[in-house]
Formats: C-alpha cells, structure tokens, sequence
C-alpha cells in the first residue's frame, strides 16, 4: 500500500479543520525530489517551492530575478515526489502583478504544467481582484502579509513590519481582504508576535508563521536555513535543526582524502 493509502491527502479543507481543531499545521520549502520524498513521508502538511530558491539554490541575493520557468521546474520536481502534502507553488516576481489575465495564466501552468496544488502570491488589498479571479478559477490562493521579499527595496530592507498602530492595523484589514477574497491561508512573515496572534484569531482561515511567534495557525521555514545548508545568512526566526553544511563538507574532505591516498575505491566498491 501506497502512502497515500495509509494517510489522506492534504487539501485546503483538511488545512481549515485543522485551525478549526486546533491542530497545528506544518510546512516547510523543498525545490528537488529527493527533499520533497523525505518532507512527505516525514509527514509535513505542506510543501511551498519558495522563490527563495533564487538565493538558496540558483545564487541570486534576492528572489527577484526568479522566472517562472526557473518555478515551474523546481515544482515539477517536487510533485513527482510527494504523495501526501500540499504542494503550494510560489508565484515569482512580475508573473501576477501586471494583469489579473497574466496572473491566472501564469497560476494555471503551476497547476497545470507542474502539478502544484495551489499558489502563493505577495500582497494585501492590491491582489485581492487577483486573488478572487485566481481562485474562482478553481485554483487555491495562500496569501503572503508582513515582510514581503518581492518589495523589499520598497520596505528599505529586511525589517519588521507592522510596528505601530497605523502598519498594524493596515496588515489586519489587508488579511481580512484576503480571507474575503478567497485566500484558503495566509502567510505571516516578520511581524510582532502580538499582531500575528491577534490577526490569527481575528481570521477563521489559517495564518502560517515565518517570524510571526507561536499563536499563529502554523510555521514555515526554508529547509535549507533549518538543515543548515545556507550558512551565508541565518534569520533570528530560524532554529537550525541540523548543522548539514559542516556535516557535508567533512564527508567531502573525507573522500578526497581517501581519493588521494588511494583508499577509495575499495575491493568492496570494485568489480
């Protein structure tokens, strides 16, 4: 038997029951197939093929110069692999923002072309029209509030948002747009714990924290921050789990030094 026979599929009304139930809901990113395979059988609620990809895989310093093939191709990758989670394809920088048709085209291919089962998009009141256009297509929404790395240069940088009461009450009012939108779940990234909690319960659909404290709905992080992979930068939000980078580069001076000293390969590893 399958997976997929012994647990049921995550869809966005298991993802509502759970905040209903109280349950907290996981996700984490993954942008190949053997990272998705361990994600799904470990049993994560959700799988979200982040634009981060654009620094933590492709090398860029911001997500902003992702394509959509760039997306489209990691997706691909991780929807062959996952039998259980959500899979939530993240729409990249200018593939929503020009038109609602290019935005319903560009939402369509991940779901169409690369197996996705929902998208995320940037952006409160501005993509609400989006929003609704998107998922009255059939194509689940998650929104994305707070610390938005698409404007970054906007935001003047990675910096909390939603301090004071004016940001603050702006960010409510744009997650209820969304929830009225259609929006089945937001992402909350870099807000006050206080905000977070207060827009979780102000919300009957789930808020997924990343920076946004304990009192949200669930949390979020980019695997290789938590694996310790990406040790260029580590957010004040990320608990590392694993040290992976200091793991894999003794294993590689492990093997070039059995390389050069001609114990590897050995007459188990030869025919």
């Amino acid at each position: 038997m399958s997976k997929a026979g012994k647990m049921s599929k995550v869809t966005t009304s298991v993802i509502r029951s759970m905040k209903e139930k109280g349950e907290k809901i996981t996700m984490l990113t993954a942008y190949d197939y053997s990272t998705a395979a361990v994600m799904d059988e470990a049993g994560v609620d959700m799988i979200l093929i982040g634009d981060s990809l654009g620094m933590v895989v492709l090398g860029y310093d911001s997500t902003l110069p992702v394509t959509m093939e760039d997306m489209l191709h990691h997706t691909k990758a991780v929807s062959r692999a996952v039998e259980r989670a959500m899979v939530i394809g993240d729409m990249p920088f200018m593939s929503y923002q020009a038109s609602v048709e290019e935005a319903m085209r560009n939402a369509g291919r991940f779901m169409k072309e690369a197996g996705a089962h929902g998208v995320k998009l940037e952006g409160g009141r501005e993509v609400a029209e989006i929003t609704r256009r998107i998922t009255s297509a059939g194509i689940p929404v998650m929104g994305h509030l707070g610390l938005t790395p698409q404007s970054v240069h906007q935001f003047g940088g990675y910096k909390v948002q939603g301090k004071g009461d004016t940001a603050a009450k702006r960010i409510l009012e744009d997650a209820k747009i969304l929830e009225e939108a259609g929006a089945f779940s937001i992402v909350l990234e870099v807000v006050p714990a206080t905000l977070a909690a207060e827009i979780s319960k102000s919300l009957k659909i789930p808020t997924i924290g990343i920076g946004g404290g304990v009192d949200c709905d669930g949390q979020v992080l980019v695997v290789n921050d938590m694996l310790g992979m990406f040790k260029e930068f580590t957010p004040k939000f990320v608990k590392k789990y694993a040290n992976l980078n200091a793991n894999m580069k003794e294993a590689i001076e492990q093997y070039l030094d059995e390389v050069k000293k001609g114990a590897f390969p050995g007459k188990e590893h030869s025919f």
